[in-house]
């Protein structure tokens, strides 16, 4: 009888304990990127009995309590859910963001993240970002283009904080290569290209063909004045001119221009070689296009993030470029991390230390697909919930009559006593 009574009081706290944690796991079906978790039980300990029959000796254990032997937390992934904001990120497999506030780092799949008034990459509650910088960025100017920043080392990653302002410094064109056909006719043909200069200013390079009056056959030979000057045509930087000399076939047979100055900046003018380039062949369409490199200056616009977690600073001119990526840790041991609180996760000796995964050349990378736009909603399934409460529920019930009954058999031997 107090066997009873001791067996139904564990039995309470135990089930207690299991309605609590599937009350929560319910209670967070809309939190992002939330994983549940089950309770998992185990006997007290168990008295054995021997009875003896014959002509067999069966063994029958009777258990005499019961306890919270684990709670563990369910692997399974949250669906995906569609936003409005490049800075949610949604990691489809294994993997962990960090975040950081104060002391040790913690681990967390709710990938809503947002920048401040700061521009740091943070959480809704403030928690900061762990990543790995691109390195461009000095006194508030873009000092290199980057597709992608390669991750430094897990125990390198740091928070990711960018300026508010930064400039995208402008690239003096270096090389303008002209296209085209000029044909045979003795008429002027122009060809353009848009240039940059030292300054950031955009220009204008001009080359205005015309024939020679004495030609040499075989082929042809033009004059080609090339001049480059502002936008508004009022300030002319530098003329020349030179010949050019096409074949018979009228493929271009040299080049004769070398560098031309353009505010400061020299410049090299491409016209092809043979038919890649300038032509000037009858019976065929007159054409004529260019390609320049060098860039204007730009200021920021804003930062983004991609699918590839990379923090991607755009710019007036539309020149983007990786600034930072956003890194996703690994565990040997996931059901080894220790909830902190909600979603936030911290590392154990169970769990082990964090890691990255590496490629075939031994290169760190993040090892999952990410998307942003997206966001992992809880992995908490209703249906299952609602049932292990009202499983839990009864248990619960169970042991508190088994309470009762015990009581009440323990009065009526006192009474018998009596």
């Amino acid at each position: 009888m107090i066997q009873g009574f001791y067996t139904g009081l564990s039995g309470i706290k135990t089930y207690q304990t299991a309605i609590d944690v599937t009350s929560d796991n319910l209670a967070n079906v809309n939190t992002v990127g939330f994983r549940s978790t089950t309770t998992e039980f185990a006997n007290l300990y168990e008295k054995t009995l021997n009875m003896t029959t014959s002509p067999t000796t069966n063994t029958e254990d009777v258990g005499v309590g019961s306890r919270v032997n684990t709670i563990s937390m369910m692997q399974d992934y949250g669906s995906l859910i569609l936003t409005d904001k490049s800075t949610d990120l949604a990691i489809h497999d294994d993997g962990w963001f960090a975040i950081q506030s104060n002391g040790e780092p913690l681990y967390t799949r709710a990938g809503n993240f947002t920048f401040d008034a700061n521009s740091d990459l943070v959480t809704p509650d403030g928690f900061h970002v762990l990543g790995t910088m691109g390195g461009n960025i000095q006194d508030g100017v873009l000092t290199e283009k980057l597709s992608e920043v390669d991750l430094d080392a897990v125990d390198a990653q740091v928070p990711l904080n960018f300026p508010q302002t930064l400039t995208y410094p402008p690239e003096p064109t270096k090389t303008a290569k002209m296209i085209g056909n000029i044909s045979v006719e003795d008429e002027v043909r122009t060809l353009g290209a848009g240039v940059v200069d030292a300054e950031g200013n955009k220009n204008n390079l001009q080359i205005k063909f015309k024939k020679k009056e004495e030609q040499i056959p075989p082929g042809s030979q033009w004059n080609a004045v090339v001049t480059i000057k502002s936008l508004d045509g009022n300030t002319i930087y530098s003329t020349v001119e030179e010949v050019v000399e096409f074949n018979e076939d009228g493929s271009l047979k040299n080049n004769p221009f070398t560098t031309i100055d353009n505010n400061g900046s020299p410049i090299n003018i491409d016209l092809g070689t043979g038919y890649d380039g300038v032509v000037s062949i009858a019976n065929y369409d007159i054409t004529s296009s260019s390609m320049a490199d060098g860039t204007v200056g730009g200021d920021l616009v804003s930062y983004e993030l991609n699918q590839n977690a990379e923090v991607i600073a755009t710019f007036t001119n539309g020149v983007q470029s990786s600034v930072g990526k956003v890194a996703v840790f690994h565990f040997q041991n996931d059901q080894g991390l220790e909830r902190i609180s909600g979603t936030k996760f911290g590392k154990t000796s169970n769990s082990g230390e964090a890691i990255f995964f590496q490629d075939e050349n031994g290169k760190d990378v993040n090892g999952t697909k990410i998307s942003n736009y997206r966001l992992e909603s809880s992995n908490t399934r209703v249906e299952v919930g609602l049932t292990d409460l009202i499983i839990m529920q009864r248990a619960f019930d169970a042991n508190s009559k088994s309470i009762t009954t015990a009581d009440e058999m323990i009065q009526k031997a006192l009474q018998m006593d009596a």
